[in-house]
């Protein structure tokens, strides 16, 4: 059909239906076929592509010889060296200059039926010489109508709206085209002799890259890419992205290959993007270029030298022109252009996103070229600095309090242009914070010395003149820019305080002056802001910094400080306002760990945990002063009033206690001690009020989390006793009754609570030695008994997935509550015929295993499936008698149920190998006895069919081998079953 002028759309619309139901066919064939399909298609592969080239080229030659040379313009020259030498060959990049033929509708129909042939063999076929460079060319000759403007023009030029229809239609052969080139760029694994094709393919495309790229008189290289369909530009990143990911490192060795004049094409590009999302696009492309270089100079650190000399002066430009892109000051109506309103699935506006790309690429060649980043980056800030720090001699004291005296219209513009640079500078330098400590620490130590100065001196200044209180003559804009000058200053502090704990233990014996004055004026610039009058934004900047020096920085004299002394007694006042939520949690972890942390540098006899102690005791003391006062009134009925109130406190209280505790959960022992014996009271009152409030599930849940941290980071400090009395209480709050009133009437909180009570069970059963196996027996009829019936039969996935995994921890941790097999006996009788015990719990768990493959939920499945064959690979589990005389073929002929019903297909490799490792317990049996069983209880096939199903099943025991054969067996007895149900009724079966 093809072959016949007539019939060649047809014909190729069939090739491209072939092509997309042969090669990938559907599941109404059995594996023979579809493996014999493949073989036949690969045989005819060349015949087909060149019937392709075949088409395209006869079009692109009978257009372009009608085509009448145009007169040779001024602008014919332009192929100049550079192409030459990429092409090697001038009759090459002759060929490439020849003017667009311009095509009929029909002559394009075909090319694009053509191409989207091309395209979807190329998705399937190997990369071989089959695919030859004249084809190649061919593609590229069409790749160059989606870079060629004048289409557009003629079109516009003649005005018939016939014109422009055509000019679109042209641009989409170049897209459909750059979709070939594609399909060929995303495969990884390159055969020998047809690395030298991809060469060639490179070379062709960044002629293209060149011609899109061009500056003349008439054109900026932006209003050019305006012009070019957005489809185009997109395929043309997206190949970008290709070559740099997949193909750079092998093409960066071929002398010919001009990389940097490929990274100067590639900054053209990626900085005349004419949208947000291609810009992006083309960061990324940057990124990935930058991870090749850091990883290239890792492996090769001789001739790390000559890498970066290579390209030091493309990512010095890459840094330059990327800062200049965050600046209003150079940038203004693209980044005004940008929301910074609505919140995208990250939690961040498409401001915060193009900031932070920008900022990821500033730190990869920060990483790289550490002093010419500095220097690039640190004379803007310093700038922006200047005139932030001037605006005091703007400040005038008026009736009302602070105005600041800037009102002209064009004034308050760069005023606000300023601050808005400033902030994003001031997280770049955060950013960076992480390249001046380690080993490098000693050589940079004067720029980081200079930032942390610079840093301090600006929150200081912030605070001391409180512009965040200040009146403006535009309060809506430029009062959030100094507020969020002054919170960026305080979080790029906070970024420093590891190189401020490096500072701190060079110096702490000799002169630690500079280092003390660091750390008391950061202090005075929190103090002031610690007040529940500030805005929360900065509130919390302050806060997290002084969490920050409390915790990595730890230096001895922070409590003898007289502004934390002053934070320590607003917090410890009960007639002060309450900070809100989130920074009251700060900053009284910031003040237990100032007395819990250990000092660094110092011996254990300096640590003075006495005095610590007693102070901890009464910080703790005054904080839960309320919350202990409930005890006593807690076992009285109470008004709604009176109880809205004591849930309040409950949830004040237990949210700062929960945090400190879990902030020490990870340190040493003594600060741990300190830190139980100064809760011990509230712990033990909040097990007095929790059966008082267990049918209040939203306190409850609060109650289970603070008891789950206790469990998670102080059990050893609790001791036996109190544990053993806390589980007792929750095992008899939870009765069959409560448990099934918080599952299945309260909603999401019933079941976080019941969720919660199943995780503080996992700690206990996983903890190692005598003290908790008493409790087993209760543990396990709790889930057994009263949980797992209430949520067996609902389809939603609440409790389960905590349910199981306490049981595989019961099983996993407490083998030998299940199997005592000592050593010894096994050694005497030479095979162990292991004892069992609570041989009916075990049963139960294995089904409620079996049960749970049987429901929808397919992470609970994989969950459950990986939980199985861990027990197996640590315990030996489908070995044991009990598991191989009973249950294992009911789990293989389960899990090979699954395969059939393609119920949980993303899961098909993990159920392949799982059966496998079954299965090879007892091959003989599985080949005797199992298979012929299944094959008879198959529905929907006949007696024949099963026999072929047998004779298929190879009797292999290697993992490959045998997954193939299931899954084999899975696919055609789908495929019978599928014929035989499209059988009309009363058809006589041979």
């Amino acid at each position: 059909l093809i072959q016949s002028p007539v019939t060649t759309p047809l014909g190729l619309i069939m090739l491209k239906t072939t092509s997309e139901e042969l090669a990938c066919p559907r599941e109404d064939l059995s594996v023979a076929r579809k493996e014999e399909l493949r073989k036949l298609l690969l045989d005819q592969v060349q015949t087909v592509l060149g019937l392709l080239t075949g088409i395209l080229e006869s079009i692109w030659d009978k257009h372009s010889v009608t085509a009448a040379t145009p007169p040779p313009s001024p602008t014919s020259g332009e192929s100049g060296d550079l192409l030459s030498s990429l092409l090697q060959s001038p009759s090459a990049a002759k060929l490439l200059n020849q003017p667009i033929p311009i095509l009929d509708t029909e002559s394009e129909y075909i090319c694009s039926l053509a191409l989207e042939c091309l395209a979807h063999l190329f998705s399937w076929i190997p990369l071989s010489t089959s695919i030859t460079p004249s084809l190649l060319t061919t593609i590229f000759h069409f790749a160059r109508f989606g870079c060629d403007t004048r289409v557009r023009k003629m079109s516009s030029v003649n005005g018939s709206s016939q014109n422009s229809v055509l000019g679109q239609e042209r641009g989409r052969l170049g897209v459909l085209a750059m979709s070939c080139i594609n399909e060929l760029m995303s495969k990884n694994c390159v055969p020998m002799e047809f690395e030298e094709y991809l060469l060639r393919m490179f070379q062709q495309t960044f002629y293209l890259l060149q011609k899109i790229t061009k500056e003349n008189n008439a054109h900026t290289v932006k209003s050019r890419l305006e012009e070019l369909d957005e489809s185009y530009i997109e395929k043309f990143t997206d190949f970008l992205r290709l070559f740099v990911s997949v193909h750079l490192r092998r093409i960066e060795s071929y002398s010919q290959f001009p990389v940097v004049e490929f990274l100067a094409l590639l900054f053209k590009y990626t900085f005349h993007q004419p949208t947000h999302e291609g810009y992006f696009s083309c960061l990324d492309i940057w990124t990935l270029f930058l991870d090749y270089l850091t990883s290239k100079i890792k492996s090769r650190l001789a001739d790390k030298e000559a890498v970066l000399n290579r390209y030091e002066d493309a990512l010095v430009l890459l840094l330059t022109e990327v800062l200049n892109r965050i600046q209003f000051r150079y940038n203004q109506a693209q980044l005004e252009e940008l929301d910074d309103e609505t919140l995208d699935d990250d939690q961040q506006t498409e401001w915060q996103r193009y900031l932070r790309q920008s900022l990821e690429v500033v730190a990869k060649v920060m990483e790289l070229l550490p002093t010419h980043a500095f220097s690039t980056l640190f004379p803007v800030l310093q700038d922006n600095l200047e005139v932030y720090l001037g605006l005091q001699q703007f400040v005038v004291t008026s009736g009302t309090g602070h105005r600041l005296n800037i009102t002209a219209e064009n004034d308050c513009r760069r005023l606000h242009c300023s601050l808005r640079d400033l902030s994003s500078l001031l997280q770049a330098v955060g950013r960076l914070a992480e390249y001046f400590i380690g080993d490098v620490f000693a050589a940079r130590f004067n720029d980081a010395l200079t930032v942390v100065e610079r840093l301090v001196k600006v929150t200081l200044y912030g605070s001391q003149i409180k512009l965040y209180n200040i009146e403006t003559a535009v309060p809506s804009v430029l009062k959030p820019d100094l507020i969020d000058v002054h919170a960026q200053s305080l979080a790029a502090l906070q970024a420093y305080a590891h190189w401020l704990a490096q500072f701190y233990s060079e110096v702490h014996r000799q002169n630690p002056e500079q280092f003390i004055s660091l750390v008391s004026t950061a202090l005075e610039a929190i103090t002031p802001l610690i007040s529940s009058k500030v805005q929360e934004k900065l509130l919390l900047s302050a806060c997290h910094l002084l969490v920050s020096l409390a915790t990595t920085v730890r230096p001895v004299f922070l409590i003898s400080i007289p502004a934390v002394q002053k934070v320590f007694n607003r917090i410890t006042d009960t007639s002060a306002q309450r900070l809100p939520d989130k920074a009251q949690v700060l900053v009284c972890r910031a003040l237990s760990n100032v007395l819990l942390l250990p000092w660094p540098n110092l011996p254990e006899s300096e640590q003075q945990w006495a005095v610590r102690s007693t102070n901890h005791a009464s910080l703790i003391s005054a904080l839960t002063r309320e919350y202990r006062q409930l005890k006593s009134n807690a076992i009285l009925p109470q008004r709604k009033v009176q109880l809205e109130d004591t849930k309040v406190i409950i949830h004040q209280t237990l949210s700062v206690l929960e945090d400190i505790v879990e902030s020490i959960s990870g340190e040493s022992t003594k600060s741990r001690q300190i830190c139980y014996q100064s809760l011990q009271e509230s712990v033990q009152v909040s097990l007095a009020l929790f059966p008082a409030f267990i049918h209040q599930s939203d306190v409850t849940d609060e109650m289970l989390s603070f008891f789950l941290t206790l469990f998670q980071g102080l059990r050893v400090q609790m001791g036996v006793p109190f544990t053993e009395q806390i589980i007792q209480t929750f095992l008899n709050m939870f009765t069959r009754e409560q448990l099934a009133e918080s599952i299945l009437h309260e909603g999401s909180t019933g079941c976080r609570v019941v969720e919660k009570f199943l995780k503080i069970l996992q700690v206990v059963v996983q903890e190692p030695g005598q003290v908790f196996k008493p409790f087993l027996p209760s543990v396990i009829s709790l889930c057994m008994e009263q949980v797992y019936p209430i949520i067996a039969e609902r389809s939603s996935p609440d409790v389960k997935a905590e349910l199981f995994e306490l049981l595989f921890r019961v099983l996993h941790h407490n083998w030998r509550y299940f199997f005592k097999s000592s050593v010894l006996a096994s050694v005497q009788r030479g095979v162990a015929e292991e004892q069992m015990e609570n041989e009916a719990q075990f049963s139960a768990i294995m089904q409620a295993f079996g049960q749970s493959f049987l429901q929808p939920d397919i992470h609970l499945f994989k969950q459950n499936l990986f939980y199985l064959e861990t027990l197996n690979t640590k315990q030996k589990l489908y070995h044991k008698k009990i598991f191989r005389t009973t249950m294992l073929f009911q789990f293989v002929n389960v899990l090979l149920q699954v395969l059939v019903h393609k119920s949980h297909d993303l899961l098909q490799e993990e159920i392949g190998i799982a059966t496998y490792n079954m299965a090879s317990v007892d091959f003989d049996g599985f080949y005797s006895a199992f298979l012929p069983e299944f094959l008879a209880s198959c529905d929907g096939v006949d007696s024949n069919q099963k026999n072929v199903l047998g004779r298929n099943f190879k009797m292999d025991r290697d993992l490959p081998s045998f997954t193939q054969n299931v899954h084999r067996l899975v696919n055609d007895l789908r495929y019978y079953r599928l014929c035989n149900d499209s059988l009309p009724p009363g058809t006589v079966k041979l």
